[in-house]
């Protein structure tokens, strides 16, 4: 198949939010089931055994190995667990068996792309309000990337309800050695996002802010910042 046009780029400052009960030092949701310290081990102890990210670091995992993974910076878990944790049906540029590192340029199309995607998960169990902190986590990229932006050919990698050509994309160009693909917000319009298929590629990683995503009964959506989360 026809691959998109490789291009050299240098994209600081990219912002890519996660829920703030995933974040180095956060804490784990498993406390609130335990009954004790003891019971609690056990849980710890069960959920590594089927830990994704815990198995990859032990090359374990069939969609990554321990030769990808990076180690001994900072956020090194964050960004394993990108690569590690992927969605059951994948997502736009990566199947079931192997995550991606998706990031935004600006800040406001990383907040279009969380508001749109948690919204669909809120419509499809029927309850809307909800309030929900996301850590902003800052990475740079350089290199060469496959560029989707001005390729017609591609628009349907880019269907707002399906993953279908993106992902077949998306496995031709692993199979190619792709560093990843930069492409066209389909969430926010004029917005660029990245999905960087290799974590040694995750550079210069730094949290920032927190932000307050709040669902009202409606649907509605607010965001603002959580200065207690910073």
């Amino acid at each position: 198949m026809r691959l998109p046009a490789a291009n050299a780029i240098r994209q600081n400052d990219t912002h890519r939010l996660i829920p703030s009960r995933y974040s180095d030092g956060g804490d784990s949701v498993l406390t609130r089931i335990a009954d004790d310290n003891a019971h609690l081990q056990d849980i710890f102890d069960l959920d590594h055994a089927t830990n994704d990210r815990l198995l990859a670091e032990r090359d374990r995992l069939p969609g990554i190995g321990i030769r990808e993974l990076v180690f001994g910076v900072p956020y090194y878990r964050i960004v394993n667990a990108a690569f590690c944790h992927a969605h059951p049906l994948g997502s736009r540029f990566n199947g079931p068996e192997r995550g991606a590192w998706y990031a935004a340029v600006d800040l406001a199309t990383a907040q279009a792309e969380i508001a749109f995607h948690k919204g669909v998960e809120l419509a499809e169990i029927g309850g809307w309000r909800e309030t929900v902190t996301y850590d902003d986590y800052m990475a740079d990229f350089g290199g060469t990337f496959h560029d989707l932006r001005g390729d017609d050919g591609f628009s349907d990698c880019l269907a707002p309800d399906s993953y279908v050509a993106s992902q077949t994309l998306a496995e031709a160009l692993l199979d190619d050695g792709s560093a990843g693909v930069v492409y066209p917000s389909v969430r926010r319009r004029k917005g660029t996002c990245i999905a960087c298929f290799r974590p040694a590629m995750v550079a210069n990683v730094r949290k920032s802010k927190t932000w307050r995503f709040t669902w009202d009964e409606s649907g509605g959506i607010s965001i603002g910042e959580d200065a207690a989360g910073a």
